[in-house]
């Protein structure tokens, strides 16, 4: 505020000089403009041909080209040898375009099919054999064998990308692996595509709540809403009969016989590697009067899209949505 008065009085004595001048010829006038003018703090581009003086930190703008505009968050360096040992994080990589920067995988990372499996382990990973791969950066589901240790003491960065306890912590491990690996833009289209894909598929679930079992083996561990598999149930309205099982909110309870057989489940889920059939749970000896059983509501899903919380999960929503319809017919 203090300048502007000066400014104003400096602008009227240039235009009276510019007004005397007017029948002298053009360089003088330009010479009164150049002389006359005060010097406003001008942007580098703006400033003079002239010499900088010696106490003058900045070069003149001719001298070299404009630096790049620095962003307020620098994004990270986007990795280019990749070594995932989570069989979601391969999905979720490649889901994202960034399969092009995976170089090796673990043995339980088949799909998608161009996907570079080796014979690395998640659950029992070994130091050396993962950096024999040269990695810059390396994604686990879990810290096994001190890994996370061993990559730090060699400068490699590593990805934990656990699973989540509900949809949200879903999406939220896609946006985190995105931010990893340079392809933000990527994960939160999928991000999007997957909401999408899911509300729908969660809409087509009945207003019936189905008492549900999901199996995991044949010692009866289940899931329970404290687990991603569960809160998919959970959102679908279903009652969980191993919730009143999981008192310490584990979200893995192992079940008994006679507990399953009195929750009377209405759906029982199994997997495809179970290595049974769903024919073999119905002639369980006590299990007949099983509401499931009796009904035929006995659902085999793929094991992989039933415990991965990447791109493929509506396959798995839209499966338990089917059934659970089918259900609701007989319970209504």
């Amino acid at each position: 505020m203090p300048r502007r008065p000066f400014r104003l009085f400096s602008v009227l004595l240039l235009a009276l000089a510019l007004l005397g001048a007017s029948c002298g010829n053009d360089d003088d006038a330009a010479e009164v403009q150049a002389t006359e003018q005060p010097a406003p703090e001008p942007a580098p581009t703006e400033a003079p041909a002239r010499e900088p003086a010696p106490t003058e930190t900045a070069p003149p703008p001719s001298e070299e080209p404009a630096p790049e505009p620095t962003p307020t968050r620098a994004a990270p360096q986007r990795p280019q040898r990749i070594v995932s040992l989570s069989p979601t994080a391969t999905e979720i990589l490649f889901a994202i375009g960034a399969g092009d920067q995976v170089v090796a995988v673990d043995q339980f990372s088949y799909y998608p099919p161009e996907a570079p499996v080796t014979d690395l382990s998640g659950w029992d990973p070994n130091v050396e054999a993962v950096l024999s791969y040269e990695p810059d950066l390396v994604v686990i589901a879990n810290d096994a064998n001190d890994l996370m240790a061993g990559m730090d003491a060699v400068g490699v960065e590593v990805l934990l990308s656990s699973a989540p306890v509900d949809l949200e912590g879903g999406f939220a491990s896609i946006a985190e692996l995105g931010i990893a690996v340079g392809r933000v833009d990527e994960a939160a289209a999928l991000v999007a595509d997957l909401r999408g894909e899911i509300d729908a598929a969660l809409a087509a679930a009945p207003d019936v709540p189905v008492r549900v079992y999901h199996e995991l083996d044949n010692t009866y561990f289940s899931v329970s809403s404290n687990s991603f598999i569960g809160a998919v149930y959970a959102a679908m309205g279903a009652i969980n009969i191993a919730d009143e099982a999981d008192a310490d909110g584990y979200g893995y309870p192992q079940l008994t016989e006679e507990y399953i057989v009195e929750a009377n489940p209405e759906l029982i889920v199994i997997t495809d590697l179970v290595g049974y059939t769903a024919e073999d749970v119905a002639a369980r000896p006590g299990w007949g009067e099983v509401a499931a059983v009796r009904n035929g509501n006995i659902v085999v899903v793929n094991a992989d899209i039933a415990s991965r919380w990447g791109p493929r999960l509506p396959q798995f929503i839209n499966a338990v949505a089917e059934a659970l319809q089918s259900v609701a017919v007989t319970v209504s």
